[in-house]
């Protein structure tokens, strides 16, 4: 939106928090609470935001690099400080959108809702409301019928305004003009020298402006996270709506209660989500995909018909109709072409398995390109490391890995060979030949007997 910013405060301490980390670097629905709140701006087409920081600021600051414009504010001295320290980086803005960078519940059909009536009304400033059936602790909104009258502190409020169930969420839009002049004459409001923006509505009421309010119908997007029980709840609210989400767009999951899907996942119509089930990061899954039970995939594609049970999987690339554990581990740069089996207690690394080929358990497969339509037999491994350097192994087409072959890298498979079980395979085999390596077998007769 033209002539329009977005100002962020994340400048606060997280003392309830008890951690190193800066509160607004918690991770909720499998990113940082500050990223949420940059993507509200961005859904809706805010083209300028300033995040205003203080506690943690290095940290923060080295995460947000290139996303955003940075605001120190070197003393805490409240939410009105906060807004001097922007106000040098607002000229040629209208108008601005006030967000907490502890609140990422806020929906961004919410704030377009607040931008349009504030954008309609021409007034000094909107604010966002929510009606609390237990509004204790929060400032209250006094009203003259629809009228906005003033903030009121829980701490200052009378017996009657804190009857009052329609609170402050500490979201606003303001008139950059008529702010900046406000701010001039606000004061310190404590024995801390702390500067509160609300001030500026009793200033704004006081000249004589026009100051309107919008009140959310989701009391959870009033939510802000100052402790971990709070970072729990939130966790709660945001998880139910992304699973509500995919649920209303096709995809089946067995059991919401135990199934955790990061909010950049991207799902197809009729993916089934089995139970325990942990999707993170960038991961996408396409058409009739079941995945689960007891399965976390993180930044991995999963393609269409692709079974994944009790398997974990980190950027790896699972190809259509693959078939993927029990008990599988997929680790980055894992490609999968269309219909690879990796069953049970199967390590892939970095590796390329071709179409319809077979690892079917007890194996490591690492830094490997395997054709397609190999079989790799039980206790099959890659030595892929002499200690210093990683090596690679090549298996070429319908090629027949014998059981408990050891393929000490480099070293290359030719088409159509087969190595015998029990092979330590150290130089190149050709195409179609026969590779085995193993001591011959001794047989001594009642041996074990005599041994007795």
């Amino acid at each position: 939106m033209p002539n329009w910013a977005a100002v962020i405060l994340a400048a606060g301490k997280g003392t309830r928090m008890k951690s190193k980390l800066p509160k607004v670097m918690h991770h909720l629905a499998g990113k940082p609470m500050i990223s949420h709140v940059l993507d509200l701006v961005t859904k809706n087409k805010i083209e300028r935001s300033l995040v205003i920081l203080g506690h943690g600021r290095e940290q923060i600051e080295e995460f947000l690099s290139g996303q955003t414009e940075i605001v120190i504010q070197a003393e805490q001295l409240g939410t009105g400080h906060a807004l001097m320290q922007a106000d040098p980086y607002l000229d040629g803005v209208d108008n601005i959108v006030v967000l907490s960078g502890d609140q990422p519940l806020i929906r961004p059909e919410t704030l377009a809702e607040l931008i349009r009536i504030h954008a309609h009304s021409q007034g000094a400033a909107t604010v966002l409301t929510a009606q609390f059936e237990n509004p204790y602790g929060y400032g209250r909104v006094v009203k003259d019928g629809e009228n906005f009258v003033k903030i009121v502190e829980e701490k200052d409020a009378t017996i009657e305004e804190r009857a009052i169930q329609e609170i402050n969420t500490g979201t606003y839009c303001f008139n950059v003009a008529k702010l900046r002049e406000a701010l001039q004459k606000i004061t310190p409001q404590n024995a801390q020298g702390e500067y509160y923006l609300t001030e500026v509505f009793d200033i704004f009421m006081t000249q004589g402006e026009k100051i309107a309010t919008y009140c959310t119908e989701d009391v959870n997007e009033a939510l802000g996270i100052n402790s971990r029980v709070q970072l729990a709840e939130a966790e709660h609210v945001f998880r139910e709506r992304i699973l509500k989400h995919w649920m209303d767009e096709g995809v089946t999951i067995i059991d919401p209660s135990s199934t955790f899907i990061g909010s950049e996942v991207k799902l197809s119509r009729d993916v089934v989500i089995e139970p325990f089930t942990t999707l993170k990061g960038k991961t996408q899954v396409e058409e009739d995909a079941i995945l689960g039970p007891q399965t976390t995939l993180e930044d991995c594609f999963c393609g269409t018909g692709c079974q994944v049970a009790y398997s974990v999987a980190n950027k790896a690339q699972i190809g259509p109709r693959c078939n993927i554990g029990p008990f599988a581990y997929l680790r980055p740069g894992t490609v999968l072409e269309e219909g690879v089996k990796v069953g049970d207690f199967v390590e892939i690394k970095n590796s390329k398995i071709g179409r319809g080929s077979k690892v079917p358990h007890l194996s490591y497969v690492g830094d490997s390109q395997v054709g397609q339509s190999v079989n790799i037999g039980a206790g099959t491994i890659t030595c892929n490391y002499d200690g210093i350097n990683k090596h690679q192994t090549i298996i070429g087409d319908n090629v027949f890995i014998g059981s408990n072959t050891n393929l000490v890298a480099p070293v290359e498979v030719g088409e159509g060979a087969i190595t015998g079980a029990g092979s330590t395979i150290t130089k190149n085999v050709p195409a179609y030949a026969l590779a085995v390596e193993r001591s011959a077998q001794k047989l001594k007769e009642n041996w074990a007997r005599n041994k007795k």
